[in-house]
């Protein structure tokens, strides 16, 4: 990761400032002063400053969810481990920079909410990039085997602060937390849709989640492995409902 050496040199809370720069300053013991930058910095790309975005808020964001009821449980631990080694596939530099962001996070006093509203800020026009986050930190929140409320309200006020509607934030959250009709809360559409309309819905997410449009966003590497997993997920979602409905 192109990034990542500018990460562990201390530069990151620099380049994001805010809370999110915040944490990271303090995960690497760099203090944040802007006054600090000299000639010799080099600035990123607006393309690596979404990449320490995305990484960041979402190491922040977790740590902030599995603390939400109060405990940090060895289910919601084992889940954040396992989605660095099985769904983003990190590297050992990348996970004990995971995290030791993760920990900053947890001592950190800032919300989850200025987490999310510094995390939307940097992604508020690319609405795939803001779902694939939600559906992170849904998949977190319910490795346990009890979604508490305060992790439900923390998720709320995630889709609240990313501007997802209602409606959208239940088909994303039905994936975890129903079974019935997982395939139909993929593609978000309800069991009872149109087939034309569960062809239109499956073309667009097919179109948004392509890896190709994803790996054009600029996220971190390990990330755009996520989303192939969820482009794969739209398309097993899809032949699903194809041979329940029979079209």
């Amino acid at each position: 990761m192109g990034w990542m050496g500018k990460l562990i040199g201390g530069t990151i809370g620099l380049v994001l400032g805010g809370p999110l720069g915040a944490v990271a300053g303090a995960a690497f013991g760099h203090a944040i002063d802007k006054n600090k930058y000299s000639s010799s910095f080099a600035r990123p790309s607006g393309q690596q400053k979404a990449q320490m975005t995305f990484f960041v808020g979402a190491f922040s964001m977790l740590a902030k969810l599995v603390q939400a009821d109060g405990r940090v449980t060895d289910a919601e631990m084992s889940s954040i481990e396992t989605i660095m080694l099985r769904d983003l596939h990190l590297d050992p530099v990348s996970r004990q920079t995971a995290v030791r962001i993760f920990n900053s996070a947890l001592q950190s006093g800032e919300s989850f909410d200025t987490f999310a509203r510094q995390f939307y800020n940097e992604f508020y026009n690319q609405p795939q990039i803001l779902e694939l986050m939600l559906d992170i930190l849904l998949k977190v929140a319910v490795s346990d085997g009890v979604f508490s409320r305060e992790e439900e309200r923390l998720l709320e006020r995630a889709a609240e602060i990313f501007k997802f509607e209602t409606y959208r934030y239940r088909t994303i959250k039905g994936k975890y937390v129903t079974h019935d009709s997982k395939a139909y809360s993929v593609l978000g559409v309800e069991k009872d849709s149109p087939v034309d309309e569960i062809k239109k819905a499956y073309r667009k997410l097919v179109s948004e989640y392509h890896p190709d449009k994803i790996a054009a966003k600029g996220l971190p590497e390990e990330f755009n492995k996520f989303a192939a997993e969820k482009f794969r997920e739209i398309q097993e979602a899809y032949d699903t409902i194809r041979k329940e409905r029979g079209f």
